[in-house]
């Protein structure tokens, strides 16, 4: 089991990719029932504002450093081992794995036609990937349950991974509230990988993504939907681990 770091009130997994990928293989191996959340810096953020979310998170069997400034912030405090386990690059890194493997996938989320050139896409690039079924949900709240249909139908397809692209906090919810329910060994919260690896959204370029500034990259192509998380909320990320640091009794509670 890998160390883990509190940010901000949030256990964060000290790992990286490789180590990540271990970790899944050997949850499907043992069929040890686990969920991970992919943790960018907006879900150490949501986890400020939302105690039954910061709860969920911190419930999970991963959370893994998404976002560079939790790498950076990890290795600030002497841990060599972190690294950035974004989304995209742990679903790519499984799927590779998975052809070795046999791992079954399932992929929750999105829509019908991205989900339909996700499938496209890993399949030209994993060959002998198996995706034994999708699922495009209607939009609902975070709160809202699944239907017990459907989790029966994505059970009767066994997969080793269910994939959930939703987005945060939805993911989290939904993997939180229905873990319990069903026979899948790992649920993986990507967030917006369907819509990158599907070609539907551009991925900032790695220089980018290695300097911290994926936030740039993605706010000048969504700058609507985005502003807020991205000025707001990584100012306040900022301030408050500065805070923090200064006053360490004070960490995880709210402003």
């Amino acid at each position: 089991m890998s160390a883990v770091m509190e940010i901000l009130g949030v256990r964060v997994s000290v790992t990286n990719l490789d180590e990540a990928v271990q970790r899944v293989d050997h949850w499907i191996q043992a069929k040890s029932p686990s969920y991970v959340c992919v943790a960018p810096v907006s879900t150490i953020m949501e986890a400020q504002d939302d105690t039954t979310f910061r709860g969920i998170v911190n419930a999970a069997g991963m959370v893994t450093p998404d976002g560079m400034p939790l790498v950076w912030t990890g290795q600030w405090r002497g841990e060599k081992s972190i690294g950035r386990t974004y989304g995209p690059d742990l679903m790519l890194a499984l799927c590779q794995k998975g052809e070795a493997k046999g791992y079954r996938h399932f992929l929750y989320g999105a829509n019908e036609s991205t989900n339909k050139c996700l499938i496209e896409r890993l399949k030209e690039r994993f060959p002998k990937m198996n995706i034994v079924g999708h699922w495009a949900p209607p939009q609902r709240t975070k709160e809202q349950l699944e239907d017990e249909q459907v989790l029966k139908m994505i059970d009767n397809c066994a997969p080793d991974i269910l994939w959930i692209g939703l987005g945060c906090p939805k993911q989290e919810y939904w993997m939180h509230h229905h873990r319990p329910k069903m026979k899948v060994p790992v649920m993986i919260g990507v967030g917006a990988a369907f819509d990158f690896l599907a070609g539907v959204k551009k991925q900032a370029p790695r220089w980018m993504q290695r300097s911290g500034l994926e936030w740039a990259f993605r706010l000048s192509t969504e700058p609507g939907r985005l502003w807020r998380r991205y000025l707001i909320g990584n100012t306040r990320f900022v301030w408050l681990l500065v805070k923090s640091t200064l006053s360490p009794s004070r960490e995880g509670k709210n402003p």
